[in-house]
């Protein structure tokens, strides 16, 4: 007895075929998104280990010679010196009021040799040709974080963003050691690099600025608070005479900034 065969013709209507196109489409553009995303994500990471050999590299042959040095300070009036940035304009800095400089005492020659001779022996080239020196080095023990601070050369601001990747940068006010407000930026990496551990620092943690005259001094944190972006009142170089620290960063988020401030600790 003979056997016939039956296959079932399958009919591929315009639709399917459409939607078979549809689907080959969608899953290209799921690997070319994945692949753009893995580049991204090495290339950042990359560009954060860079970021820390090159402030360890700076750290580490970072040298501040010292000398006799006189306390020859700069007074600040009320009406401080307070900064915007202006996010319309690539973020720059725009001043709304001025301080009133009143050096007090005569300036000290050797003092002044002493910080251009180490300005001249710490300044690099960024890859854009940028020059920059290290202003001051930072070191928070109870996080175990110790960069160099540094500071552009000959350009309108003391930071920039091809900077702040380096390492933490002078943001605003006094001069490191001074009596005002010395304010430092650093970024927040969530993990071990740069100020990622400055939100979890408390009331009493000691932070030690030593500056171009190779001057350690401490400082105690006092207060700790979140800003939105726009907020700059921190560098109010409103002091009352104190010598104090600021310290900004980002949340982890980075919706808003953390602000840590921290006052000298006196004898």
């Amino acid at each position: 007895m003979n056997q016939i065969l039956i296959s079932e013709k399958v009919y591929i209507t315009p639709e399917l075929k459409r939607k078979k196109r549809i689907y080959k489409i969608d899953f290209f553009i799921s690997v070319f998104l994945v692949f753009i995303l893995s580049s991204y994500y090495i290339y950042a990471e990359y560009d954060k280990n860079k970021g820390e050999k090159q402030a360890q590299e700076i750290l580490s042959s970072l040298s501040f010679n010292s000398g006799l040095i006189d306390d020859t300070t700069i007074k600040f009036e009320e009406n401080a010196t307070l900064v915007i940035l202006n996010e319309d304009d690539n973020a720059k800095v725009m001043i709304l009021s001025t301080a009133t400089e009143e050096p007090v005492g005569e300036e000290n020659p050797e003092e002044q040799d002493i910080i251009a001779e180490n300005i001249r022996n710490n300044t690099y080239v960024t890859e854009s040709g940028t020059k920059y020196y290290a202003i001051a080095k930072i070191n928070i023990p109870s996080i175990s974080c110790e960069y160099s601070v540094l500071c552009a050369i000959d350009s309108e601001y003391t930071w920039s963003n091809e900077l702040l990747k380096i390492s933490p940068c002078y943001f605003w006010g006094a001069e490191p050691n001074k009596p005002g407000n010395f304010c430092i930026a650093g970024h927040n990496y969530r993990n071990t690099r740069f100020f990622s551990k400055v939100p979890t620092l408390e009331n009493g943690d000691i932070i030690e600025i030593t500056d171009l005259t190779n001057t350690t001094v401490k400082y105690s944190v006092y207060d700790k608070y979140t800003v939105i972006p726009d907020d700059l009142s921190c560098t109010s170089q409103v002091t009352n005479g104190n010598t104090e620290i600021t310290l900004i960063t980002c949340t982890n988020d980075s919706s808003k900034r953390v602000i840590v401030k921290a006052r000298k600790v006196e004898g």
